[in-house]
């Protein structure tokens, strides 16, 4: 996480000020997720969408690509055009770093649900917040957005958890810096 966080305040004056450029608003999103063990917490990033985003998700809900609780939309109107690239090279995900050094993430993990999500969850679904969220998963370096089918992503996160060793989590990582540099499955 420290390391990862030096590369963040490395490209933080360049990301910053692409942001401040681009639109109003605040550099980092803060969204409040769900962690390990129903523990909620502030997850930081950089800001890709406009600062009305989460309110014009309501509009949006009926075009939504994903089943279950999770949202998705291709080519979603909220983001703006630096975030379509921080997005595009998970740049965004940096600040993320940080959630992992004060221990409320981790490297490797599932994917935090917002609390919008959560509370839609399934029992069965509860599963998934039994480790610590982390910046990359399974469920990331097999489809990423490619996936619209909750159903799979709960598959994907619980196969993690089942077979966790050191070994995944190392191979998942060198996975995960392919499927950045080589954009796949990216939005």
């Amino acid at each position: 996480a420290s390391i990862g966080l030096i590369f963040t305040f490395l490209l933080f004056p360049f990301i910053a000020l692409a942001i401040k450029l681009d639109s109003k608003g605040p550099i980092f999103f803060v969204q409040k997720r769900v962690g390990k063990n129903g523990r909620y917490f502030n997850l930081y990033k950089f800001r890709s969408m406009y600062v009305d985003a989460e309110d014009r998700k309501k509009e949006l809900m009926e075009k939504n690509e994903m089943s279950g609780p999770m949202f998705k939309v291709e080519h979603d109107p909220r983001i703006t055009r630096i975030g379509a690239f921080l997005r595009k090279t998970s740049l965004d995900e940096l600040p993320q770093f940080y959630n992992i050094l004060i221990g409320n993430m981790s490297l490797v993990g599932t994917r935090p649900p917002t609390v919008d999500e959560f509370s839609q969850y399934a029992l069965y679904y509860r599963r998934r917040l039994s480790i610590k969220p982390g910046l990359t998963g399974l469920w990331q370096v097999s489809g990423r957005s490619d996936i619209k089918d909750f159903k799979e992503v709960v598959r994907l996160d619980l196969e993690y958890i089942d077979n966790w060793s050191l070994t995944s989590d190392i191979r998942i990582l060198l996975m995960t810096i392919w499927v950045v540099v080589m954009k796949k499955g990216a939005s």
